[in-house]
């Protein structure tokens, strides 16, 4: 059974247990009471919901997904949001960095 993004639920498992802290930021997860901002959110790295994959899906804060928006990766990574918190190509999580590495 999906959730509401169509993220089959073994995805879901893998990526909620890969990504415990926000995947740009860094920074751990709070619950929705504590912090909206600070709360875990999906993100597609390419900005494409038709690309449903462990490569494509992760979970940062609403914070950097809302810094993020449609902006390609390698763009926002240049953004004075990124600029302003330490977030660099060399700063994100793995899953980030392969994206990088890949053109995005």
């Amino acid at each position: 059974m999906a959730n509401n993004w169509s993220i089959p639920a073994d995805l879901e498992k893998e990526v909620r247990d890969r990504d415990k802290v926000c995947v740009y930021c860094g920074a751990p997860f709070l619950s929705h009471k504590e912090s909206v901002k600070a709360s875990a959110s999906w993100e597609h790295i390419v900005n494409d919901a038709s690309i449903v994959t462990r490569e494509n899906i992760c979970l940062c804060c609403r914070g950097c997904n809302a810094s993020k928006g449609q902006k390609p990766l390698s763009v926002w990574l240049q953004s004075k949001y990124c600029q302003e918190r330490d977030i660099t190509p060399e700063t994100v999580a793995p899953i980030i960095k392969q994206a990088v590495a890949n053109g995005h």
